[in-house]
Formats: C-alpha cells, structure tokens, sequence
C-alpha cells in the first residue's frame, strides 16, 4: 500500500468515506498498514470516530482540511482513521488507554501509538490554533513527535504502564453469583445518582441510559417500591416530552447537552432507540401510559421509513449535522411555524414550546415539558398530529442530516429483539414481519464460514464479528423463538452460544470482545461494564440464563454462573455501571418458564400467546410446542401434556407448575398473579 497518499476511498465506511478528500495520508487499519509503519519505524496518529459525530467534523474542518496541517501530519507520523462502529473492539482499547491516562474520552479520539500500535499519548478534540484551554492541534503534534525521537525511554515507560493496566483491567474481581437481596441493594442504591426533577441520572449531559432504567424498574416492580416504579417513569415522560426526541419524525437524539431534557446532541443512533422501544414496553405493560405507546409506534415508523436498506437491514445512524449546522434540520423559528399552520399556529406553539425569542440559540426546539408530561385529550391530540404531518411535509425539503448507511450486527439485533417486543406487546403483525425480514438478512449477509461478521454496505460485509454481535443475535434469536416456537431460532442460538464458548471465552471467567484469532491487537479486553448499550458479558450472561431455562441445560447454569462470578466482586461498588450483569443474575435465579401446547395456530392459542405478552414478565422463557413434541430433559414441565386436545399452557417458577390452564383469560389471572419472590 502506498502511504504517501490518501487511501480511504476505496472503503466502504461513510465516515471514512468523509475524509477521503482530506491532503492527510490517511489509510485503514490494517496489518498491511501496521507493517508499513514499523518498517518505517514513524510513530502512528489514530484518529477514531463516527459518521454522525459533530465535533469530528469540526476537527476535520479546522485542522485535517487544512494543507498546511496535513503536510505537518503527513511529515511526522502514519495517520490512521478508523470508523469506532466498525471496530469497537479496538475503540474500546484506545479509550481505555486515554482514560488510564488520566482525561476524559471521548470522539474525536486522537492517540499516538508505536509502530506496533501501542498508545503512548493522546487526546480527544484538538483546536486548530490554542483555545478552550487545549493546546494548539499543531503544537500537539511537534511535542509528541519530539519526544517519541528524543526520549525514547519516556515513551517506552508510558507504553509498558498503559500495557500492564490493560492487561490488569481484564483480571477482574471474583465473586459470589449477586443474589436477589443483593440486586434489590443494588436497585435501590441507584436512587442516589438519579435526578428526581428531571429524571435521569443527575447533572448534565443526560444519556438516557435504558440498561440502568431496566434495573431499577424490575427492582421497583418485583419489591413494590413506588420510589424506584416513579423515578423510572418520571424519567421516560421526560424524554418523550423533551426535546431529546423528534416530535416531528420519531426517534431519540443520543442525549441531551443539558439537565433539561431540552438541547439534543441531535444525531439519532439505532441503538439508542432500540434500547428504549424495549424499555417502554416494559414500562407500559405496568403502567398503560398512553404516551409510551404513542412513542413506540412513532420510533418504529421512523426505523422503518429512514433507518432500512433494500434486504431489510436497519442503518446505524442519522448526523448531527445539516449544511455544516448542528441541528438546523430540526429547529425552527416562530415565522416559519405562522407561515405553514396559518390560523392553528397559536395552538402548535402553546403545545411545542415555540416562540420569537426561542428555546436555543433564537431558535425553536419542540419540545411538550412545560404543556405537561402527558398527552392531551384526544381532539387535541389527533388536531396536533394533523399539524405536524404539515411541519414534517415542509421538513423533508430542508436539507438532510447525513446519514450512516452501514448496517451492524449488534445493533440490528438489537433492533429485531426490539421490534419483535412491540410487535407481541402491541399486536402488530408488521413489525414482526420487519424482525424477521432484518434477522434472515443478518444471517444471510453478515455470515462467513459460520461467523458472523461485523458491518455491512453496498454489497460488503467485513470486519470480523465481535462478542457483541454473538450476544445480541443469540438474544434476537430467543426472543423469536418466544415469539413463534420454530425450533430453528433456538438451534441458532444453540450454535452460536458454542461459537462464543471457543472463540471468546476466557479460562478465568467471562468472555473477550474479540475472537481468539484476532491478531491486530495490543490486548483483548473483556467488557462488563455497560455503556450507550449493554457490555457484551452482560448480554451474554443473560442468555445463557434464558437458554438454561428454555432448554434445563446445567452447562448454561454452570457457564451463566462462572460469567458473572468473574465480574461479582466489582458489583459492590459498581453497580450503577453494571445492571446488566445484575439482570442476568435475577434471570438465573428466577425465571418464569410458560409452556404453550397448541397442536395448530388457532384463535384460542394466538389469544393465549397475547395473554402471556401482554404480561410484565422480564425473566420469562417461553417454548410453544406442538401437540405430541416433547420438552428437553430438565424442565420443569417435562412429560406434561395438553389437556383433551385443547391448548394448553403450564408456568413454572423454580421446580413448581401451574396446574394446566386452557384458556387465555385464565392464563393471563396466572401469569398476573404469579408471586415476584417464589420461594
């Protein structure tokens, strides 16, 4: 490869495609690359970040457009871009680095590493020229370059200390499995970081954080504690009503730049918006609210119409970005919202927020906080609606946000789980079909050899697949399993959970991001803390517990067991960055295992599989069977049968089953009544 140009433009990344232009030599990652530097023994700049990144584009428009700061870079170091979405395994490791370096992560992510690709130095968002108290981007890259020639022991120091707390970082803190007591604690004990006025965790930005939510409404709902059940929705009915979401297109910002819920960073993420479809659903079988349900369809109509590819696939992500303006897609002025509504602006701006001064910066975020956190009557509601399809028609003209094309494994699989939970929840036959449609392109597009790979566009599927992607297929492939009883869904999650155990499993206990035969790292780290999603132990934690259920498999229990001992010596004291792992422990130690047996789909078997969604039950294992298959050997309902030919259905906590129910309204009492502590 040839390094004295810029190579990007071959690749099939939007956000690497974005700076193909730039005077930078800017290659790929690769180990083609990696060799080219350590032949040449010149130190590496790797500048990591995303399509939908603001203040990535603001660098590249300071300083990597800027000849004069290329031939700089060009001069003194191998630059390197990498998409943090395509290799979040390496992400994850420079983003430990700076963080053992003492500052704050963080994209743009700028490290300086080794010819071997060791960090040694780093930052994130440089100025061009000395400002907001960060040195000048130049001055930057003069310094570290100096010291990597002249003081070669400083360098060599800094890299066997980042080195040896990485490796240490994965050595974890043994522990018992967390009980039921403990993970009530732990609920509890997030009560502390929350904002009680504005829901959220305190301060600002505010993320909207769905894995820590989850927890605290599972221990809210299963312990009966108001306190916990009100933050959480207090919380959600911000979000929904606060400028964090698009009331004109559907969908969640990434967070919020204040303590308001008002200022989006205004890229939309699928994750996020996966993340939340789950969890207001769970939300919304407790507490009806009419909003949730309002939101839920509204996020999916804009996954559907804006996030798709042809084959079904769902895209990463819509930029923060219009016209080289944040937000100036989605804000508005008053004039503008007069000149479209005519006669039925006054009511628009009383419900939205909208004035001639403006919310931010003299414009207009629509946003329904102060109009109150639920909805209005209904006339109101559908005459409200009818005005945004207007704003929403009068928007499309505007120019576009860019948009994120690349589809990823974990984050459809997200998505599909998600869809699939609506789809049960609020009996909509469409958004299953989208499920499956996404799961099949999946597992027809993003497969190699039997492995999953990473990230998918224009006709490419590259990048080897990481434990993520493992976890949240296995976990889509459950959840449709739940959904239709085809046994092929659990023969893949079967087969892709042996996958896990002998490409990412560590002999000490839980599970590496990255595959076994990786070899383009410093060192593989295993993941247990969640961040914007669910670390990749968690999620895998959570389905060994579910397969053990489904299938009474002690290797599930065993393997379930030494994953979350692994991390359990950490929860103590970081429990409010682990939920998921403490959701995984309470899905080992008290599930719902509900057998449906139905000899065909008849209208008595879809009436009893709604009455078992319609139930908030997040630790629930359902296998609907045919008349005559048996269960697996160790379930608790093994041998039971239907009743005289009538669907029948059995639930299961612990060692203990129903009696055989027939019928769905009978069924839905059960599950209803079902106690949150068996003994």
């Amino acid at each position: 490869m040839e390094l004295t140009r810029n190579n990007l433009g071959s690749e099939t990344s939007p956000y690497l495609l974005q700076h193909r232009d730039n005077p930078v030599h800017w290659q790929p990652w690769s180990a083609e690359v990696l060799a080219a530097a350590k032949a040449a023994n010149k130190p590496i700049l790797l500048s990591i970040g995303y399509a939908a990144c603001h203040w990535c584009h603001v660098m590249a428009h300071e300083s990597f457009e800027d000849d004069d700061m290329a031939a700089l870079m060009n001069d003194l170091f191998i630059n390197i871009k990498l998409d943090r979405e395509e290799r979040p395994d390496l992400d994850a490791i420079y983003q430990n680095a700076l963080a053992l370096l003492g500052q704050q992560g963080g994209w743009p992510l700028t490290m300086f590493l080794t010819p071997d690709g060791e960090p040694f130095w780093g930052g994130t968002y440089f100025p061009k020229e000395a400002r907001y108290g960060r040195p000048g981007f130049d001055d930057v890259l003069k310094t570290v370059s100096k010291i990597y020639t002249n003081k070669p022991d400083d360098v060599r120091h800094n890299v066997t200390q980042i080195s040896n707390a990485l490796i240490k970082m994965n050595s974890g803190a043994t522990g018992s499995v967390p009980g039921l007591e403990m993970i009530d604690r732990c609920g509890r004990g997030c009560l502390q970081i929350m904002d009680g006025e504005n829901g959220g965790t305190g301060g600002a930005p505010k993320f909207p954080q769905p894995s820590l939510l989850s927890l605290i409404w599972r221990t809210g709902v299963r312990t009966g504690d108001a306190d916990l059940e009100r933050i959480v929705k207090h919380s959600l009915d911000r979000m929904c009503q606060g400028g964090i979401y698009d009331h004109l297109g559907g969908g969640f910002a990434r967070y919020a730049v204040d303590d308001q819920w008002l200022v989006p960073h205004f890229e939309k993420m699928l994750y996020d918006n996966a993340q939340l479809i789950d969890l207001l659903c769970d939300v919304w079988r407790v507490d009806g609210n009419p909003l949730y349900a309002r939101r839920i369809e509204e996020t999916i109509t804009w996954i559907l119409r804006e996030m798709r590819i042809p084959g079904g696939a769902f895209t990463a992500s819509l930029d923060a970005d219009s016209e080289g303006v944040e937000g100036k897609f989605y804000v508005w002025s008053e004039a503008e919202i007069d000149d479209l509504l005519g006669d039925d602006a006054a009511l628009f701006k009383k419900f939205y927020d909208v004035s001639a001064r403006g919310n931010w910066e003299h414009h207009n975020i629509l946003n329904r906080t102060k109009s109150g956190l639920s909805l209005a009557d209904d006339a109101t509601e559908a005459k409200l609606a009818q005005l945004r399809e207007k704003l929403l028609a009068a928007r499309a003209y505007r120019v576009r946000p860019g948009w994120d094309d690349k589809a990823l494994t974990d984050w459809n699989a997200m998505t599909i789980a998600a869809l699939a939970e609506a789809a049960m929840t609020f009996h909509r036959a469409d958004w299953l079909d989208y499920a499956k449609l996404a799961f099949n392109f999946v597992t027809n597009s993003l497969m190699k050899d039997g492995r999953f790979l990473h990230s998918y566009r224009e006709g490419r599927a590259q990048h080897a697949g990481m434990l993520e992607d493992y976890a949240h297929m296995i976990r889509a492939a459950l959840r449709l399993f739940e959904c239709f009883g085809e046994d092929a869904y659990l023969r893949d999650a079967i087969a892709w959970s042996e996958t896990v155990e002998t490409l990412f499993a560590d002999a000490k206990g839980g599970y590496f991001q990255s595959a076994s035969d990786a070899s383009d790292l410093v060192v593989r780290q295993k993941p247990f803390m969640d961040n914007a999603v669910p670390s990749g132990n968690a999620i895998m934690a959570q389905n060994l517990a579910k397969l053990y259920a489904l299938t009474g498999d002690t290797k599930y229990r065993d393997r379930a067991e030494i994953t979350l001992s692994a991390f359990g010596g950490r929860i103590a004291e970081q429990f409010p960055n682990m939920p998921g792992l403490l959701l995984a422990a309470e899905m080992l130690q008290n599930p719902v295992q509900i057998v449906l047996i139905a000899k065909e789909r008849s209208q008595t078997y879809l009436d009893m599989r709604r009455a078992i969604f319609g139930q908030y039950l997040p630790n629930r294992a359902i296998t609907i069977l045919g008349e005559g298959d048996p269960l697996p050997a160790g379930h608790p309902a093994e041998g039971k049968t239907a009743i005289g030919g009538k669907e029948t259905a059995y639930v299961c906590q612990g060692p203990v089953c129903s009696e055989p129910v027939t019928n769905a309204e009978d069924l839905a009492k059960l599950l209803a009544g079902l106690p949150a502590n068996p003994a």
